[in-house]
């Protein structure tokens, strides 16, 4: 079974209410050989909410306790994004999951790519949180981009 983000198959859960539907995403979800996840609503959040970054470093350097992830405004919203990190953990475990597609660039599910934590539109390569996590229990972890390039 693969996973994906809800977003990728249309679900407006991204922090603006938006989707980044990826039509081979929703296809893969309709012949039920995918089931979406959103790991920030796991982990708490409503649609909209406010933008957040991964500040002093990447998802990786969150789980160990050597970054933060704070929202726009400065709160600090770290522990709903490893609460969600963890429940998407527990949902790939359940589901034996052979692949995990993720929106790239989030401070969640970024698997290449999230922004620097300046709120400056600027991008440097690294995980979000729940794709570290996720990889560091052994999970095959790609990005939208990534899947399309293998289709």
């Amino acid at each position: 079974m693969i996973l994906v983000s809800s977003c990728l198959a249309g679900k407006e859960c991204r922090y603006n209410g938006t989707h980044s539907l990826e039509d081979k995403i929703l296809q893969l979800v309709e012949q039920k050989r995918a089931i979406m996840v959103c790991p920030e609503l796991l982990g708490g959040f409503t649609t909209p909410r406010e933008p957040a970054e991964i500040v002093g470093g990447n998802g990786e350097d969150v789980l160990n306790g050597q970054a933060t992830v704070m929202a726009k405004s400065g709160a600090n919203v770290t522990d709903l994004y490893l609460a969600g990190a963890y429940k998407t953990l527990e949902i790939a475990k359940q589901l034996q999951a052979t692949s995990i597609v993720l929106k790239e660039n989030s401070p969640s599910c970024g698997s290449s790519y999230i922004y620097n934590g300046a709120f400056s539109n600027q991008k440097i390569q690294g995980d979000g949180v729940t794709t570290a996590l996720l990889r560091k229990e052994g999970f095959n972890v790609i990005s939208e981009e990534e899947l399309m390039e293998l289709t």
